[in-house]
């Protein structure tokens, strides 16, 4: 089989190992698609060397189908289309109240151990989430950014006809939107880049320029003055963080998508003037998958609009350099097979 390895110093080399039988509790899956996560990107520029352990396999936005079962696995069948949620939660510890998605000890399949961009992938069978025959391999290699933004949306508490402000339009901040529709919220996403402003107009969102449009004023005029009631903050930037507090109306929610590695200013006056409620939100938990797998399998939302190219195992370096020179990219795919 091929296997494709980070190397370090943002090189990944493809290399050809034997395929290995599950151990007892595991299932060995035939990857189909995997995803390029921004995690990835980060691993691949070096910023997470000190966590992954080189030579490592990455890659956890997959899809595929169950081609041989370990000792002890009984409710899990070869030939089953199937995606991992990449949590291993073993480590957990009744101090971590029962939320196994970010228990202390939560190790990261496909960063903290072996990941999918390889052609056969051995993975404890408690991981697994299976799919619907009809389901697209391909598009349910976007179930897991799609749980996360399933998890984001559920946890803000958006209730039908509320306005929803996304902060960012990428790839998480699309698919945030596109949850928080099917939901019923009024979305408006916020963005500067043009390629992506397109793409979200494509798809019926209502869209702000903020380098060209007061959005506070647009959002305010848009709801007669209440403002969102939620506020999704995805772009990670700091004018982002500065007009989150001030586009959210009377007890607003801000949802805290983006990860910010370093403490960052923020305006708690408009915390206490308002009331607003500012809400951390982690990977997913396993209702987020079935809801993402639902959406997915039965055409629910556009998911197919967010990738950008896909390409074969054997070109991965080629795709992460690509990555790395086209801010306008979505998506990207890799073919493990």
């Amino acid at each position: 089989m091929k296997a494709s390895v980070y190397q370090g110093n943002k090189t990944f080399s493809v290399i050809e190992k034997e395929i290995e039988a599950p151990q007892k509790g595991e299932v060995r899956i035939k990857v189909a698609y995997c995803g390029v996560c921004g995690t990835d990107v980060h691993i691949y520029h070096g910023m997470m060397d000190k966590r992954v352990k080189i030579p490592q396999i990455i890659g956890h936005e997959m899809s595929g189908v169950i081609d041989a079962i370990g000792e002890g696995v009984t409710n899990i069948k070869v030939g089953e289309k199937v995606v991992v949620r990449p949590l291993d939660n073993r480590g957990e510890k009744p101090s971590d109240k029962g939320f196994s998605h970010i228990c202390k000890d939560l190790k990261f399949i496909g960063i903290d151990s072996p990941g999918a961009m390889q052609q056969y992938w051995n993975v404890p069978a408690f991981t697994i989430h299976k799919l619907q025959d009809k389901t697209d391999l391909k598009l349910a290699a976007l179930i897991e950014p799609l749980s996360v933004a399933c998890h984001d949306v559920r946890m803000s508490g958006l209730q039908k006809g509320e306005t929803a402000v996304v902060l960012g339009g990428g790839p998480i901040g699309l698919l945030v939107a596109m949850v928080a529709k099917q939901l019923g919220g009024k979305v408006i996403i916020s963005e500067v880049n043009e390629i992506r402003i397109k793409k979200a107009v494509e798809l019926g969102f209502d869209v702000v320029n903020p380098a060209k449009t007061d959005l506070v004023e647009y959002v305010d005029k848009a709801t007669a003055g209440a403002l969102a009631d939620v506020v999704f903050e995805v772009a990670g930037v700091q004018p982002a963080l500065d007009v989150m507090t001030e586009v959210a109306g009377i007890r607003g929610r801000i949802v805290m998508v983006a990860i910010h590695g370093q403490p960052k200013p923020v305006n708690l006056q408009r915390f206490f003037w308002k009331e607003l409620k500012l809400i951390g939100a982690r990977v997913y938990e396993a209702q987020d998958y079935e809801l993402a797998i639902d959406l997915v399998s039965n055409g629910k939302l556009p998911v197919q609009e967010v990738i950008t190219k896909v390409e074969p195992l054997d070109n991965i370096q080629k795709l992460f350099e690509e990555i790395d020179t086209n801010p306008e990219g979505m998506k990207y795919l890799i073919n493990c097979q």
